[in-house]
């Protein structure tokens, strides 16, 4: 009895990090993925693993925050830092947000595009009116736009189990670069790129927040207060499974563009032209499969990034503004961008590279307040979770000197 009692109260708790997951497998990845695989084939799969282990690690050091405190990253920031350090980070979030979101509506646009061959702005400004549809949603309870969001990931799910499968890859090659570190010539800006489209500083903000409508009394409990380690069982839980599916999503379109357009020695330079070139090398279905995955992809991406927003406004400066306002104060740049005709997959490459500068200013907050026993109680970090979560912000640094050096000097 008690064991099916603690699924059912698993079951009600999953969700939260499902929200999170489709900021790890966003049009950003997909354009660093597919110049990924088809300029270096497998040898960058290890970039993908190594970032899918160190988003688990900080996601669930933000998870673990918000359950311990019952306040969001950027709230704990608010109560214990001066007022010039909350309106720096908080800037800096907000042009995180909209690179963002400039990679997610493009992408939904291109997704669009690609169908249907309808021009890209107008497609733009439908990809941001189905975002807005998902947002309206919440009016009807958050587990509604919970389960919205969960439909879509399947979806793209199920597009890239038919791309794996109608691309045959050379699976030794592909344990070889899973497991076996290589930085080809040339690749800098595109690991930093993997990097910053895995961990991605908005969906750090957004999970503290999440778990926060789970902060409820569990069935079966005497007291009236939630049992915040268990809690912290089904949001680890809840996380291994959203962001394991996450990481084989973004294996496979490495993979995939590794074994169709390097095997075959074709150069891509644009997302436009990867889904022309899966005609000829793996037939009309993959195509359409890769374009409604891009669809579904920018779609509930962008939905969660505007989410995060109202996060990290609240929690830093105590100001809201309506989703409405913010959907349409992060769409403009986007919109802009595709108006003027810059090429898409340079745009996502680099505005990927981008968000990882930001991501310091949410990892060394978040590190800092869970090794604290006084805030976190029994859930605070040891020794061996600090170590391990500091060596990824190193790792993080490391890799955007290593992306100057290479952008300026190599």
């Amino acid at each position: 009895m008690k064991h099916r009692l603690f699924n059912r109260q698993f079951l009600a708790y999953l969700g939260p990090a499902f929200l999170v997951s489709v900021g790890y497998m966003d049009p950003g990845n997909w354009g660093t993925d597919i110049e990924g695989g088809a300029k270096f084939g497998y040898q960058l799969l290890w970039v993908i693993l190594m970032s899918n282990l160190m988003a688990i690690l900080l996601q669930s050091l933000s998870a673990k925050l918000g359950i311990a405190t019952g306040r969001t990253l950027p709230e704990n920031c608010q109560a214990y830092f001066g007022k010039k350090t909350n309106y720096f980070f908080w800037i800096t979030a907000e042009l995180a947000a909209m690179a963002t979101d400039l990679a997610e509506v493009l992408g939904g646009a291109l997704g669009f595009n690609l169908l249907f061959g309808i021009p890209l702005f107008p497609v733009a400004l439908l990809t941001g009116a189905l975002i807005g549809v998902i947002l309206w949603l919440e009016s009807y309870g958050y587990r509604k736009v919970e389960l919205a969001i969960i439909g879509l990931v399947a979806v793209i799910n199920l597009a890239y189990v038919l791309e794996i499968l109608l691309s045959r890859p050379a699976w030794g090659k592909v344990a070889a670069g899973l497991f076996l570190p290589q930085f080809p010539p040339g690749s800098a800006l595109i690991i930093v790129g993997i990097v910053g489209a895995t961990v991605m500083p908005h969906n750090i903000y957004l999970h503290s927040a999440l778990v926060q409508s789970r902060l409820i009394r569990l069935p079966g409990e005497i007291s009236g207060k939630p049992n915040k380690r268990d809690l912290w069982h089904f949001a680890l839980a809840d996380l291994l499974l959203a962001l394991n599916g996450a990481f084989l999503v973004n294996a496979a379109i490495l993979i995939m563009s590794a074994a169709t357009f390097h095997q075959a020695g074709i150069p891509v330079t644009s997302i436009e032209e990867a889904h022309r070139t899966l005609v000829p090398l793996l037939g009309p279905l993959s195509a359409v499969a890769f374009g409604v995955a891009l669809v579904a992809s920018g779609i509930s991406s962008s939905t969660t990034a505007t989410m995060a927003g109202q996060v990290v406004m609240a929690g830093f400066v105590n100001f809201r503004l309506s989703l409405w306002i913010r959907r349409l104060v992060t769409l403009i740049p986007a919109l802009v961008v595709i108006y003027l005709g810059v090429e898409p997959l340079k745009v996502l490459v680099v505005s990927q590279a981008g968000l990882s500068f930001q991501l310091p200013f949410a990892i060394i907050p978040l590190i800092l307040f869970t090794r604290r026993k006084d805030l976190m109680g029994d859930l605070a970090n040891s020794p061996l979770i600090t170590f391990l979560a500091v060596l990824a912000a190193v790792v993080i640094v490391c890799l955007n000197i290593f992306l100057l050096y290479d952008l300026f000097i190599g």
